[in-house]
């Protein structure tokens, strides 16, 4: 450590803010420099489609640290700033107007961006992606103006996500009329598979969401330049047009690797990093939505794109950057979501190590599903490999203590309410 005189982080959102924290805190004193292209100071985005969206948060409580922290902990932080390039040779960055800066270590947080809608049309005003502060300023006005109408503005969302699905409550809250287009048969059903996916349709319904499953997107309709529908497929209702007033787009993002493809970083699905973060480059590291890290509980690589992962990972980069060789990546994936007075979270990774593998034999469910209070668990040979606990709390440690163990369990008892969780394994 005493020879490391500058260290730069690259992305200054959550997972670069907690980075500069955790460096410090681990006791490095030399130059730390943050650098973001947005203007703001770095934030949390998970209240862009939840609290801030809605107006129950307030912008200031996004922030990860307040504006004087950064002085106080003698972090430079140079905020619109645009990154345009590495020179790992010399240990250089390159900014769009300045000078470069020297780094000795260097750790990428660059984070995702929404993936756009290649359909004609899709460069019309009031269609909407959501991934920053700005995003959901836009979609805020949007629903603000629902909920002063005599009849709910209409918004059509495509893709039915985590973002999409959020989104959709909230407008149904202030009033909008909402439809869902999503290509696959069930909401989330690639992350949660057919068992508890309906879960989540069946509560939408219930809000008055529409959905169109098995649907693709032909077109964005327009009128003088602004989005006034979306043009199905043929494959889905013979070309129906969904009326709109504003459409949101929420089909993924994809990891932001233009600097580290650049400059010859290893790169597949994100910067491939060992378990301790550390990237092809023995002088670069990653962490959050850009990391594709090797987990050591699953024995290959796991990219997650969710807040978790950028709150935590940075104490294992900051370690690592440091010199501290054992440091490990190998927190569970973890995430959570708020629709209505759905409350959930998530822990585990049911998905298939390998191709053809297949990720899980099972979900059985404990508790009221039905009343949408209960734990859901994916089993594969008799283990449990993942769990949802839904409007149930303060289960996810022992939920995590299962999966790690490794035991088979006795289904009979895992779906029992009365039985302990730690008495279900042997």
């Amino acid at each position: 450590m005493s020879e490391l005189e500058t260290l730069v982080i690259v992305g200054a959102g959550l997972a670069g803010a907690k980075a500069v924290q955790a460096l410090r805190e681990q006791g490095f004193t030399g130059r730390l420099v943050l650098v973001g292209a947005e203007t703001h100071l770095p934030y949390e985005r998970p209240p862009l489609s939840k609290g801030y969206l809605v107006g129950s948060a307030l912008r200031d409580s996004m922030l990860v640290h307040p504006e004087g922290w950064y002085a106080k902990q003698r972090v430079e932080l140079r905020l619109g700033e645009v990154v345009t390039g590495l020179d790992r040779a010399a240990h250089l960055v390159h900014v769009a107007d300045g000078e470069p800066l020297r780094y000795d270590r260097l750790l990428l947080t660059t984070g995702a961006s929404p993936r756009t809608l290649p359909v004609p049309g899709a460069d019309a005003t009031g269609l909407h992606y959501l991934r920053t502060v700005e995003d959901s300023d836009t979609l805020r006005a949007v629903l603000a103006q629902a909920q002063t109408q005599t009849t709910g503005s209409r918004l059509v969302v495509i893709g039915a996500g985590w973002i999409g699905l959020e989104v959709a409550a909230a407008a149904r809250q202030a009033g909008a009329d909402v439809t869902v287009v999503e290509a696959a048969a069930l909401p989330l059903l690639g992350v949660l598979g057919p068992e508890a996916a309906t879960v989540f349709a069946q509560l939408h319904r219930e809000h008055g969401v529409n959905f169109r499953f098995d649907a693709t997107v032909s077109a964005i309709r327009t009128t003088a330049g602004a989005a006034t529908g979306v043009i199905l497929g043929r494959d889905a209702g013979g070309g129906e047009v969904l009326p709109a007033d504003a459409v949101l787009v929420a089909i993924g993002a994809t990891p932001n690797t233009a600097i580290a493809t650049a400059a010859g970083l290893e790169v597949d699905n994100g910067v491939l990093t060992t378990a301790g973060l550390r990237t092809s480059d023995p002088d670069i590291f990653a962490s959050g939505d850009v990391a594709n890290p090797l987990h050591p509980f699953y024995g290959h690589r796991v990219r997650v794109e969710h807040w978790a992962n950028a709150l935590n990972q940075p104490q294992v980069a900051a370690a690592s950057m440091l010199g501290e060789t054992g440091a490990t990546w190998d927190r569970l994936p973890y995430f959570y979501t708020d629709q209505y007075d759905l409350g959930m979270e998530y822990v585990g990774y049911p998905h298939p190590a390998a191709a053809g593998e297949a990720g899980y034999d099972e979900v059985v469910f404990r508790g009221d599903v039905a009343g949408r209070e209960f734990i859901a668990f994916w089993l594969r040979q008799q283990r449990v490999v993942a769990g949802m606990a839904v409007n149930t709390w303060d289960m996810i440690e022992e939920i995590t203590t299962l999966i790690r163990s490794r035991d088979r369990v006795d289904t009979a008892r895992l779906i029992d309410p009365a039985a302990e969780l730690s008495t279900v394994t042997g």
